[in-house]
């Protein structure tokens, strides 16, 4: 698992506790942990967070990260397949260019 924010941290504890999730409560915790505060980004959260039912969200994570996620289109995946080909055509050029070299 990848690192989590200070400020999710932060609005889990204030759910924990029972305490409402806003932007001046979730400063409070990250600066008692002795991080140095953003306003902007506590706003944003707090915001996100704002209506959201936290049990629900906590409950399945994974599902919902995993529903979300764009998957490619066809279109997409050619256009990933075109550059695997160039690189394998310059990598042949350059093998090419050194065997001249020393043929």
């Amino acid at each position: 698992m990848g690192k989590v924010d200070a400020y999710v941290h932060a609005a889990l504890i204030l759910h924990s506790a029972g305490k409402e999730i806003t932007a001046e409560n979730i400063l409070a915790v990250v600066k008692a942990a002795g991080i140095e505060g953003d306003e902007a980004k506590a706003k944003v959260l707090a915001e996100a967070l704002k209506g959201q039912n936290i049990e629900e969200l906590l409950e399945a994570p994974v599902v919902a990260v995993s529903q979300a996620a764009p998957q490619p289109t066809q279109q997409e995946e050619k256009k990933e397949e075109k550059p695997q080909e160039d690189e394998k055509k310059s990598e042949e050029e350059a093998a090419a260019g050194l065997a001249g070299l020393f043929g």
